[in-house]
Formats: structure tokens, sequence, C-alpha cells
């Protein structure tokens, strides 16, 4: 990655992570972050992410297999991968696990089991931006909104996650601000390991799939009628007119 773009991505990366604070201090409270206006939120970051992963992401690491800069048959493995490490993470070492606002008890050892699940996924959105950077600028911006607009709704769940373990309030936060920390992790060992950079927009891919459609898709069908799943389709549109925008 050439320093303009390790700069770019550093910079986003601290942008992304101050977005899982603020999810943190919504947590924290005492009034919390009113669900409906969650609820809307989600929808639209799920629908922005499916369509950034499906129309750009996923192709670009074919291209870059194409041309030589990624193994070809390694594609659709690591896309695969990154799925199920997510679904591993939080679903198998972690039992209780949802994107938004907890509101029963949990354990710490559950609170503390999913900061670990969320670590590797902020680690591989720190991941996602520098590779999208490092293979054009138009990309690189729309993978960064792919990543930020489930950064407040990530943080807001692993805080409330720790609240609910009766962990305190600066636990919380601390708790939000570690992924946001391994978001900036993500994006400089990138710039220094080389597999990361030939085969993490593929990975990130997987993970992002994952968040959008198996954690946030979820999170807002619950709630039913109509509004939420054209808050999800007015999100694949934001793509467009934030790809329209980026001249990708």
């Amino acid at each position: 990655m050439i320093a303009a773009n390790a700069w770019t991505a550093l910079a986003c990366a601290m942008v992304a992570g101050a977005a899982n604070v603020a999810g943190g201090l919504l947590a924290a409270r005492a009034s919390g972050w009113d669900r409906i206006r969650q609820s809307y939120f989600v929808a639209v970051g799920a629908g922005f992410m499916l369509a950034a992963v499906l129309l750009r992401m996923v192709p670009e690491s074919y291209r870059l297999a194409l041309s030589g800069q990624s193994a070809m048959l390694s594609v659709g493995t690591l896309i695969l991968v990154g799925y199920l490490l997510v679904h591993f993470a939080e679903h198998v070492l972690v039992a209780h696990f949802h994107f938004g606002e907890e509101t029963h008890h949990v354990s710490e050892a559950v609170s503390v089991a999913a900061l670990v699940g969320l670590l590797l996924h902020t680690f591989v959105d720190g991941v996602a931006v520098a590779s999208g950077l490092d293979v054009g600028g138009a990309v690189g911006a729309l993978v960064f909104m792919a990543v930020i607009l489930h950064k407040v709704p990530e943080g807001l769940a692993i805080s409330s996650l720790f609240l609910a373990a009766g962990q305190g309030r600066r636990r919380a936060l601390l708790a939000a601000a570690a992924l946001g920390t391994a978001t900036v992790a993500g994006v400089v060992l990138t710039g220094y390991i080389g597999a990361l950079r030939d085969h993490g927009l593929a990975l990130a891919a997987g993970v992002t799939l994952y968040v959008g459609m198996s954690n946030l898709v979820p999170e807002f069908r619950a709630r039913g009628g109509w509004r939420l799943p054209l808050a999800f389709v007015a999100g694949s549109a934001v793509y467009f007119a934030a790809r329209t925008l980026a001249g990708a």
C-alpha cells in the first residue's frame, strides 16, 4: 500500500473506531437509544452492505484474481471462510449475541466472549478498508461506508452486553473502544502483511456478508411491518447513489 493510501486508511479506521465509541456512549445513557430509530439505521446499513458486497467487493476480488494478484480458486474459499469465522465467533463461542441494545441480564463470561468475537470482525473491518483503498480510492470509499454504517450498532451491542452483565459504564465504554482499536490494528497490519493485502478484500466480503444478512437483517425483520423492509431497499439505493458520487 502506498503511503498516501496508508494514511487515508488509518484516518478512516479512526473515524470508524469513533463510531464504535459513539455506540457505546448511546448504550451508557440512562435512556438508551430509541429502538425504532436504531431499527431504521440497521435496515439502511444492511441494504448498503449487501449491495457493496455483491456489486463491488466480490467482483473486485475476482478481478484481482484474474489479473494475477491473487489465486482465482482462493477467492470463493476466502469469502466462505470470512463468513464462517464470524458465525463461529458469534454463535459457537458466544451463546447469546445480537446487534442491538441488550435488556436482559447476561453473564460476564458471555459479554467477554462476545467482545472476543466482535474483535475478530472489527479487525477484518480494518483489513477491508485498507484492502479497498489499495484497489482504488472509489472502492475504498464504498467499503468504508459499508463499514461505518454498522459501527454505531456494533458499539451499542457490545456496551449494552457489558452493562447487562453488571460490569459498569467504564468497562462498557472500554469494550466499545477496543472494537475501534481492532479496526485500526487491521489497517496497520494490512500495510505490513502481504497476504492480507492480496486476499483481505475477499475475506472481508465474507465477513461483511455475514454481518449484513445474519446480524443486521434479523434485527429489523423481527419488528414486522413494511417500513423497515423498505428502508432496507433504500439502503441499497443509497449504495448506487454513493457509487455514482464516488465515480466507481
